[in-house]
């Protein structure tokens, strides 16, 4: 188990929860939420906060705030990218709102190939 990481989770489930140090970074956390993204939506009066890719989702769950992201586009070599909408807590039925909006309105996603799985059809299985 070495190979993932078991001995990081054994090392956890010693410790009896967070710490003082832990304790401090979550209480400077929440500050920054509330003295910037908080107050960046509550001061413009906006519904939502957007951004391509899926790197501020992780700044969002931190805060306890909403994040949806949904497809965006293809890049140059047909690489499929998102969107993600942020919002404040309590927002998410005005997220799904804004981001099915922007879905039906870019309508960006393409189905992925279908491809079958009858391995006498699909040469690639049988050889599964």
């Amino acid at each position: 188990m070495s190979k993932y990481g078991q001995e990081l989770l054994l090392a956890a489930e010693m410790t009896n929860g967070l710490g003082e140090e832990e304790m401090k970074v979550v209480k400077l956390m929440e500050q920054l939420s509330e003295e910037g993204f908080e107050k960046m939506m509550k001061e413009n009066g906006l519904d939502a906060m957007l951004t391509l890719g899926v790197d501020v989702s992780t700044v969002l769950a931190i805060g306890g705030y909403p994040a949806l992201t949904v497809p965006a586009g293809y890049d140059s070599k047909g690489k499929p990218f998102g969107i993600c909408f942020g919002g404040l807590k309590g927002m998410e039925p005005k997220l799904i709102e804004v981001a099915y909006a922007f879905e039906q309105a870019t309508l960006s996603r393409k189905s992925p190939l279908s491809f079958s799985l009858d391995l006498k059809q699909n040469p690639c299985l049988s050889k599964l």
